[in-house]
């Protein structure tokens, strides 16, 4: 039985000692029942919330029995609050990459005996660190590998097989180029607190004060859905694109298909291809003070992320399912940074 498939099960029976019915529905979503309070939360990018869930269902708790889990992950969008602990830890959900870290960054800043003190233990990030030189206070540990490219509507005149270069995206999103085959262009972008908005215009060489005013920069990252005319163009993990498509995840893609960048194909064989010219490492955050040698070492984050043998980097399989590519690298605990 592959991992997939594993997936499936366990959120079926989770859903069947609840009396809910899941039918054939991709595993996805924050822990059911939402009283499932477990020892590890994580919060932020949207990118990687549904490996996230993936792992959350993989992983057991080790201080507990085996149907136990360790992680739970809460998706980037959904009702709000959530309620991470049994006790306080009412908190507004966070929506990405950047989002997820402030998040965490204000648990750690909270006092002593605040109702939202000790309710986030780690963010989910498509992004590296914002600032590398002042501050060694969260560690970014990657686990996978994604890429971005953009899509459009599958019937666009933008829709070829030639796809996009680097410099007509970069022109694209200044505004300096609003037609391509005789169609108007309307960019979109996700939200400012998404690291794959970060991710991609840093690779397209655009600032945020050179993001033209031609372009939506408000849509949720990865839901094809938002793309409802025939000029839209927006950024796609790949690898989200791959679980969304498969039938792992949630299908947002709606009618919309990956493009070439710079010649360059985004999949190979139908999986990520990780010599894609816009590929990224992803992330778990977490406060360096509680890894291996900090000042609150915390055994259970150490064992779950620490390392290319942490209970994480274990679960290849859950990762390959979700899209994503596996990487040497993973556990790796040298790239601190504050934002």
């Amino acid at each position: 039985m592959n991992v997939k498939s594993r997936i499936r099960i366990a959120a079926a029976v989770g859903a069947a000692a609840l009396g809910l019915s899941l039918f054939a529905s991709p595993a996805s979503a924050d822990p059911i029942p939402s009283t499932d309070y477990r020892q590890l939360v994580g919060v932020g990018s949207d990118t990687t919330q549904d490996v996230g869930n993936g792992l959350g269902l993989a992983i057991a708790d080790p201080n507990n029995s085996p149907s136990t889990k360790l992680i739970a992950s809460y998706d980037a969008t959904g009702s709000s609050p959530i309620k991470t602990r049994a006790v306080n830890c009412s908190i507004p959900r966070p929506n990405g990459s950047s989002a997820g870290i402030d998040a965490l960054r204000a648990d750690l800043a909270a006092p002593a005996g605040s109702t939202t003190k000790n309710c986030i233990d780690f963010a989910r990030s498509s992004r590296t660190p914002a600032d590398t030189t002042t501050s060694t206070k969260l560690t970014w540990i990657p686990f996978a590998k994604d890429a971005v490219t953009v899509v459009v509507r599958s019937g666009s005149p933008l829709n070829t097989t030639v796809g996009f270069t680097t410099q007509q995206l970069h022109d694209i999103y200044t505004c300096t180029k609003t037609t391509h085959n005789g169609v108007a262009l309307k960019p979109l972008l996700p939200q400012l607190n998404s690291g794959t908005r970060t991710f991609f215009l840093g690779k397209i060489n655009v600032t945020e004060a050179q993001v033209g005013t031609c372009v939506n920069g408000t849509v949720q990252e990865h839901d094809g859905t938002a793309l409802t005319d025939n000029g839209n163009i927006a950024p796609y993990s790949i690898a989200q694109y791959i679980a969304q498509t498969g039938g792992v995840v949630t299908d947002r893609h709606g009618v919309t298909v990956l493009l070439k960048v710079d010649g360059i194909e985004p999949r190979v064989g139908g999986n990520l291809n990780v010599a894609f010219p816009y590929n990224r490492d992803v992330y778990n955050v977490v406060p360096t003070a509680k890894l291996t040698g900090g000042a609150t070492p915390d055994a259970d984050l150490i064992s779950a992320f620490e390392t290319n043998t942490s209970k994480v980097c274990a679960q290849t399989g859950v990762i390959t399912d979700y899209g994503f590519g596996t990487i040497a690298n993973c556990g790796n605990v040298t790239l601190k940074g504050e934002r």
